[in-house]
């Protein structure tokens, strides 16, 4: 049985308008936007970011949300998407403490489509994690809070917390599979990515300590590409926030 996420993100989180709106007029929205709506917890009032039939995107205001039926003012109409045109995976082994908290805030705020934490050779465990205060409860509301901060019109996919054999597996489906790596790269993640144009791009990142050999060779086998940020050892976070930055920035849309 293929890995589900676990927040409801996705493609089925974007809010779509039915037809091209005109600012600052009243639109009835759809019941599939009314179950998008739903995965971003909306109450009467609030604005969000919605997208038209030919791809333009908008703020929108709630007037009215039942269950039944729904209404919106849109007031404002984005001069760029605000969703990468690139689909960017990230596959982070499990951090300790809030680690994890502030990864899963930075890549939402960088638009990256799914998250994926995983148990590696040298990471922590979800048990051990939680042994203290139970905190992964809270990983989808970290997403949405963020999502809803920095005007996304789509939460990206969190899933559950994988081993490495299911996470490498789901990765290794990508346009552009990279590893990160501290000592044994190929690569810069720069020499990478020059002249790529990936319409999904995969992402391993380890945990303090880097990857096992093992690791590193299942992922060489599966096509993964080891790639380094340079020669400075990094924290997983920062190897995480600053290679997500980088990828979009090469293939998505920042800057």
């Amino acid at each position: 049985m293929s890995p589900t996420c676990v927040n409801e993100g996705g493609p089925a989180s974007l809010i779509q308008l039915d037809s091209t709106p005109s600012l600052e007029e009243e639109i009835p929205l759809s019941a599939n936007a009314l179950r998008a709506l739903t995965r971003w917890r909306a109450r009467h009032g609030e604005i969000f970011t919605a997208v038209d039939p030919i791809g333009s995107f908008y703020r929108i205001r709630l007037t009215a949300l039942e269950a039944n039926g729904g209404r919106a003012i849109a007031f404002e109409r984005l001069p760029v998407p605000s969703e990468s045109r690139a689909r960017i995976e990230i596959y982070q082994a499990l951090p300790e403490k809030e680690r994890f908290e502030l990864i899963l805030q930075k890549l939402t705020e960088l638009g990256v489509m799914r998250i994926v934490p995983f148990i590696s050779r040298r990471s922590t465990t979800l048990e051990e994690r939680d042994a203290v205060q139970k905190k992964s409860h809270r990983w989808p509301e970290v997403i949405l809070r963020a999502a809803r901060q920095c005007r996304r019109a789509m939460l990206p996919e969190l899933f559950p917390v994988m081993d490495w054999d299911s996470a490498s597996y789901l990765a290794s489906s990508a346009d552009l599979r990279l590893m990160l790596l501290e000592k044994e790269a190929t690569w810069t993640l720069k020499e990478a990515l020059s002249g790529e144009h990936p319409a999904r791009s995969a992402l391993l990142v380890g945990p303090e300590g880097g990857f096992h050999s093992s690791e590193v060779e299942d992922a060489r086998n599966m096509g993964f590409l080891p790639v380094s940020l340079g020669p400075r050892i990094l924290r997983t976070e920062t190897a995480a926030i600053a290679a997500s930055a980088i990828l979009q920035y090469a293939v998505g849309d920042l800057g």
